[in-house]
């Protein structure tokens, strides 16, 4: 019996959820599996692993052959390196605890990254929204602005035209006088 470590999908259509499983390798893709190890969300940014690294570790040791994206996913999450710390302890080349120390160094490493990328995320929205605010309030001011003109020339024609009737009035005055006389 060959055992596989691969992705079950789960979730709507267009919104895919997948399940980190260990299963036979003549089981449907969705079908009856052996161990669950974890779950893999790859709609968010960046994507949501959650992973049993030490039973992943097991069944590697134990024979499991992963698919190539749960491969990337264990190497990834640390399985893979953890597998090849162990190698090391069974060679002799160090003790367990160096291993541990090695694989939490590593760990801390990688957390960092990723929140370092969560930051830059953040700070990428943030800024995008910033962006967003100022053009729309440069774009209010413009309106503002236009309107106040469109409201100024209206006054100024109406003054304007009532300077034309004021004047049209006197011409009108002075002309009725004389033709009297």
């Amino acid at each position: 019996m060959s055992v596989k470590i691969r992705l079950q999908r789960h979730g709507k259509k267009g919104k895919p959820f997948f399940h980190i499983v260990v299963a036979d390798s003549r089981a449907k893709r969705d079908g009856k599996f052996i161990e669950k190890l974890g779950t893999y969300n790859p709609i968010t940014n960046p994507a949501t692993i959650e992973l049993n690294v030490d039973a992943a570790v097991q069944w590697l040791n134990n024979g499991a052959q992963p698919t190539d994206t749960a491969r990337a996913i264990l190497s990834y999450k640390g399985a893979l390196y953890k597998k090849h710390l162990q190698g090391g302890v069974a060679k002799g080349a160090f003790d367990e605890a160096e291993a541990e120390k090695r694989f939490n160094a590593w760990l801390e490493e990688k957390e960092a990254k990723v929140q370092g990328k969560k930051d830059s995320l953040a700070n990428a929205k943030a800024e995008a929204k910033k962006a967003a605010f100022e053009a729309e309030q440069k774009v209010n001011a413009d309106r503002i602005a236009a309107k106040e003109a469109q409201l100024k020339a209206a006054e100024e024609a109406a003054n304007a035209e009532a300077t034309t009737e004021e004047v049209a009035e006197e011409s009108a005055a002075e002309e009725t006088p004389e033709a009297e006389a």
